[in-house]
């Protein structure tokens, strides 16, 4: 009972807070407001708070976790990722500065054409919506184990109680609200993973220093060179974190909105760069936790129960509320998980709110009445999309939720980064009625050939695992695609 008094007192007061900012900022604010924020954002604020929304509760519970059967081979990815941001920062960012654009696919509309702007479009909200869900599911998932279950409450009500909450201080102040709540809640999860891990270590039973006691662990390899065929070999993670980078960041309407709220292309150039070199700070911190919680499990036994159901995403939520290390860390780790989890989702129901207000109902050329009410229409909306697209999930995949992630996004980012980057590189002209078609067929086709590969169904690659370099493989043959039905541009087409 002290743990389910514990967790509604702090979800109480932490909504509280978040709706009280909600107020704060969202006074006098209109469409602008929600959808750019006024471009008035400092951006070491953006910068701050994005890091709260690219990692998500998925990174505070998932990565952790995944250090039993990946060791350290997640920071492989993560050193991709600081390349992508690179791409994003000197070659993405600039093109959206220059067009003055809303939403990022409006370049495509500018460089091929109706069909495909609205093809980007489709392809982000389905992206976002399956990754904002998934993100939802893990942490609900949580939720439940630790407090709904004990109390009669089913899951579907979980999820509805959680997304209305996000509702409540994200649909009048958008985009201008999330840029505060984010930096509040990133505030929130790394003062709760640091905790975490000094109290874990201060609770092991070793005199060994804290790096040593890591690196003289079986969790601690980060480098894996030796078999090309499995998903953690180095060249496909950090191959694959850049393109994962490039895609779910730079061509993410939810990400690069956060962006676009600063002043000018210099400050939001700022805020990426500063942001790629702490992210692979926290992610490593994120990784040397998850080996603490590991080393105590194995000393102490606490955690079996997440251990024996193959759940090691679990074993952080169930060290910190097991009690024997005190109220101090359950209340870290909720705190932090609530941050996690909602950083990632507010802004997610915002980006695509704007993104099927602006790219699908072209509310932009409404009157400023008519954009109110049709916005907020599509914020309900929204929400109920995810709170069915979060079921759906939760009965449908057995995946740990990082990599389930990681997989989908290579069939959905995959042609956005191709169908992107051809219209920066080429300069050809697009048949633009057939852009659709390709960027279903390609990735549909990979999807077969990676699930009969899986299941053995074919045995062509024989014992290959396909890992994160699914979306460099949807990403290259959409490319092809493109170019396949496109022709020589007469004069210089580039924008």
């Amino acid at each position: 009972m002290n743990n389910t008094i514990l967790t509604i007192s702090l979800i109480t007061i932490y909504f509280l807070i978040l709706i009280y900012i909600s107020k704060i900022t969202s006074k006098k604010a209109d469409n602008t407001s929600f959808f750019t924020g006024n471009k008035k954002s400092p951006w070491y604020v953006v910068s701050f708070g994005m890091i709260g929304a690219s990692l998500s509760g998925i990174t505070f519970i998932s990565i952790p976790g995944s250090v039993a059967g990946g060791q350290f081979g997640y920071m492989q990815m993560v050193f991709g990722y600081f390349f992508g941001y690179m791409i994003i920062s000197f070659v993405l960012m600039p093109i959206y500065y220059r067009l003055n654009v809303v939403s990022i696919y409006q370049f495509l509309e500018k460089r091929f054409g109706f069909y495909s702007y609205k093809t980007g479009a489709v392809l982000f909200i389905i992206s976002r919506t399956i990754g904002a869900s998934i993100r939802l599911l893990l942490v609900a998932s949580v939720f439940q184990l630790i407090l709904f279950d004990q109390i009669g409450i089913p899951f579907w009500l979980t999820v509805v109680f959680s997304i209305l909450l996000i509702w409540l201080y994200t649909y009048k102040g958008g985009i201008k609200t999330i840029i505060w709540t984010d930096t509040l809640q990133t505030f929130f999860m790394l003062t709760a993973v640091i905790v975490s891990f000094i109290i874990i270590y201060n609770n092991l039973d070793t005199e060994q220093s804290v790096i040593k006691t890591i690196s003289e662990s079986k969790y601690s390899k980060i480098l894996f060179f030796e078999d090309w065929r499995s998903a953690n070999y180095f060249w496909k993670q950090f191959l694959g974190g850049i393109f994962i980078a490039v895609g779910m960041t730079g061509l993410d309407q939810d990400m690069m909105q956060k962006n676009l709220t600063c002043k000018n292309i210099k400050d939001a150039q700022k805020n990426m760069i500063s942001f790629s070199v702490v992210l692979v700070v926290v992610n490593l911190l994120f990784l040397a936790l998850g080996s603490l919680l590991f080393i105590y499990y194995k000393q102490t036994g606490i955690g079996s129960d997440a251990i024996n159901i193959g759940r090691t995403d679990l074993l952080f939520a169930e060290i910190s509320m097991n009690g024997t290390l005190g109220y101090s860390i359950a209340v870290l780790f909720l705190l932090g998980l609530i941050a996690a989890a909602y950083s990632s989702a507010d802004s997610a129901l915002t980006s695509l709110t704007t993104s099927v207000s602006i790219d699908l109902l072209n509310i932009d050329k409404q009157t400023e009445e008519k954009q109110n009410k049709t916005r907020k229409k599509v914020h309900i909306i929204m929400s109920i999309v995810l709170v069915f697209t979060i079921l759906i999930l939760r009965y449908s995949s057995e995946d740990s939720a990082i990599w389930l992630l990681i997989k989908l996004a290579g069939f959905t980012y995959g042609p956005l980064i191709g169908l992107f980057f051809f219209g920066i590189i080429s300069k050809r002209i697009i048949n633009d009625k057939l852009v659709a078609y390709v960027s279903a067929v390609i990735p549909i086709a990979v999807a077969c050939f990676w699930y009969m590969e899986a299941n053995s169904i074919t045995n062509i690659l024989g014992n290959y695992v396909f890992g994160a370099e699914l979306i460099i493989i949807n990403a290259v043959l959409s490319f092809v695609g493109y170019y396949s039905i496109s022709k020589k541009a007469n004069n210089n087409n580039t924008i």
